[in-house]
């Protein structure tokens, strides 16, 4: 026998189903709220889906792996800066003979400035600990120079306690990623050497100055910081200690870093793709625990 469908139960069962088509719904998908107008019996069905109230899961996923990205390379940036001040104050303590920092002058002074980068106490008694154990290695600092892509250059600064181990890494880290190892000096001169203050903030610029005329510093520029909301100070290296205090006599030392780093005198661009090589380069070096930092004259 033959069943017959009346004429409006097959416009509703049409309209249902140009809604869900439209509303991309499947057995692998959530429905959302659809509202269907219809004008007549069997007109043309319109039908309006509304927006999902909440991200999707892929979204919220890749969200949630930037962040831990980010928070990765933040955590590693850290463990960078409490190794390299480890290894410093054990060279501190081994040169100077003493661990008392009133009889070590470089000692106090390498300590007030792993306070001033936020390294915990407990590294810093750890060190000093460590400094008086026979077994205790002799670091040495060392500087290699290199070529990346599109003109770019980088200046890789070492400190080890196994300088033929740590010349084999830079060595091999380099020349894996199409880099090239440069001889001594053909880099350097075109950096200048620098004293620079982190900021994680705004400074004015006028407040920051009359700071530093009082602090005696004769030598100071202010620019952007590579966040937003951020400000980095260069000055000469024999003045930062003094820029330091004038940025603290202000009210912005929390959170506030000090360092010495090379600066280009003529930064490049490089393209994209040359820019991706570069810092395929940078990775690769920046995972081996000898190499402490690396800097460059990429401006992009």
């Amino acid at each position: 026998s033959t069943s017959i469908i009346p004429t409006t139960m097959k416009c509703a069962i049409t309209s249902v189903a140009a809604a869900l088509l439209l509303s991309g719904t499947s057995a692998f998908t959530v429905p959302q709220p659809t509202s269907i107008s219809r004008s007549s019996a069997c007109s043309p069905t319109t039908a309006t889906t509304t927006a999902p109230s909440r991200l999707s899961p892929l979204f919220m996923g890749r969200a949630a792996a930037v962040r831990a990205a980010t928070k990765g390379k933040t955590d590693a940036k850290k463990a960078k800066v409490n190794a390299f001040y480890g290894k410093k104050i054990i060279m501190a303590v081994k040169q100077g003979g003493s661990a008392d920092v009133s009889a070590n002058r470089q000692l106090g002074e390498l300590i007030k400035q792993a306070k001033q980068n936020n390294v915990p106490v407990d590294n810093i008694n750890r060190a000093i600990k460590r400094a008086n154990e026979k077994d205790a290695g002799d670091f040495a600092e060392s500087t290699f120079e290199a070529y990346g892509f599109g003109g770019a250059s980088l200046i890789i600064n070492v400190l080890s306690d196994n300088p033929n181990r740590s010349t084999a890494d830079v060595k091999l880290a380099v020349g894996k990623n199409g880099g090239k190892i440069a001889e001594s000096g053909s880099v350097l001169f075109m950096y200048d050497l620098k004293g620079k203050i982190e900021i994680p903030s705004e400074a004015d610029e006028e407040e920051l100055l009359m700071a530093a005329i009082d602090h005696d510093v004769d030598d100071m520029e202010l620019v952007e910081g590579d966040e937003d909301g951020t400000s980095i100070v260069y000055t000469d290296p024999k003045e930062v200690g003094a820029m330091f205090e004038a940025v603290k006599s202000i009210g912005l030392e929390e959170g506030t870093k000090m360092s010495l780093v090379h600066v280009t005198k003529a930064a490049v661009e490089v393209t994209e793709e040359d820019f991706e090589k570069n810092m395929a380069i940078i990775d690769a070096l920046e995972a081996y625990d000898d190499v402490d930092s690396i800097e460059h004259n990429m401006s992009n």
